[in-house]
């Protein structure tokens, strides 16, 4: 079991003023409870160790700071025990005296994982996001200079990032578990406030999609997308994710915000600059290819062309389903145009890529094969 921090009431004092989002348990040296936890820590067997830390907490109740770390020592006692019931509870009795100190919200959060409790798991994960977070928001206190707070900051954060980095992991292996699209959906709505500019934002953002496309509940959709933008202007799956949705929507002025969100995805992902990664170059032509769309629906197919084209030279070879979306869509503009050679000569590639979009490209195909070119 862990020991406790000891330290004396000066830095016990400093570290709740800078911190105190991120509860610290301090027991100074020579009081009744450091004592008392030195008699525990002489005794050799496990069991009698527990009984000592039940003792323990009920001898200094009033001590929110030995009531927290007394508890998470029996959550712990009792996950080694194989009794995971009981050790989540002990660890909801820390965390009732101490609910924002990150080892405790650590340590319940690996207990859930291996109960396999996926919303235990994203109710500890989250709130260990979200208190480390708050680490980088703290006001500075009187009396401590810019480049001390800022040295304090960065330490505290560099201490916890592998905690954060776990609790984050947890979280979203437990969405990817979670079948149910209601819960699933509820699960990334707390995944995404506790872990803003997540390393899983393209998985997690995808998964949002399958939910609430399986829920038919757009209004959700878009509002966890506006959320996600306001804490992160630049998410680009949020970006293209918002332009897809508006682009299929039929309300007034669903096709002009469709454009607007798309331009700003092509702006953000910036496909031409020189450190473009892949990520970047198919979020950059799936947003050229959904415009190319809707300039379509707005009865703008000349504008479309161009779109179409650069969608589709930049997810060659990047993204098979997307590259064979946008040359369907640019056969169809060529098809509406009149283009026949021009839409014969996309199509024949598209029903080359296996895939959803085979189907389709093969009946217009057809029909463009049927076609006689426009006489003058």
């Amino acid at each position: 079991m862990r020991r406790a921090l000891f330290s004396f009431a000066l830095l016990l004092a400093f570290a709740f003023c800078c911190f105190a989002q991120d509860q610290k348990l301090v027991i100074p040296a020579g009081t009744p409870e450091d004592q008392a936890l030195q008699e525990i820590t002489k005794e050799p067997d496990a069991a009698k160790k527990a009984a000592m830390y039940e003792d323990f907490v009920q001898k200094f109740s009033g001590n929110s700071a030995a009531v927290a770390y007394g508890n998470w020592q029996l959550a712990q006692y009792y996950q080694q025990a194989g009794d995971l019931a009981k050790a989540l509870s002990y660890g909801d009795k820390a965390l009732g005296a101490a609910p924002n100190n990150l080892d405790i919200l650590v340590s319940q959060t690996g207990i859930a994982q291996q109960a396999k409790d996926n919303a235990k798991v994203i109710d500890y994960a989250t709130r260990t996001g979200t208190v480390y977070n708050s680490i980088a928001k703290q006001a500075k206190p009187e009396g401590v200079s810019d480049e001390d707070f800022k040295n304090q900051v960065n330490e505290e954060q560099s201490n916890y990032k592998n905690s954060n980095d776990f609790a984050e992991a947890a979280a979203y292996n437990s969405i990817a578990d979670e079948k149910d699209p209601n819960t699933r959906m509820s699960y990334i709505e707390k995944f995404s406030s506790a872990f803003p500019n997540s390393r899983y934002e393209d998985s997690v953002t995808s998964y949002a999609e399958m939910s609430l496309s399986s829920l038919k509940d757009n209004a959700r959709l878009i509002a966890y997308c506006e959320k996600t933008l306001a804490a992160n202007p630049k998410s680009l799956p949020s970006l293209l994710l918002l332009a897809d949705t508006y682009a299929e929507d039929t309300k007034p002025g669903s096709l002009a915000k469709a454009v607007s969100y798309s331009q700003k995805a092509i702006e953000v992902a910036n496909a031409d600059a020189p450190d473009a990664d892949k990520s970047r170059k198919v979020f950059a032509g799936a947003a050229h290819s959904t415009l190319g769309n809707v300039y379509m629906r707005q009865d703008k197919t000349a504008a479309s062309i161009p779109e179409l084209k650069t969608a589709a030279s930049l997810l060659k070879g990047q993204d098979d389903q997307s590259y064979a979306l946008a040359l369907y869509r640019l056969g169809y503009a060529y098809a509406k145009l009149n283009k026949v050679a021009d839409a014969r000569d996309v199509l024949n590639e598209v029903v080359k890529i296996q895939g959803p979009i085979q189907q389709p490209a093969q009946e217009l195909l057809a029909k463009v094969n049927s076609a006689k070119p426009r006489t003058k």
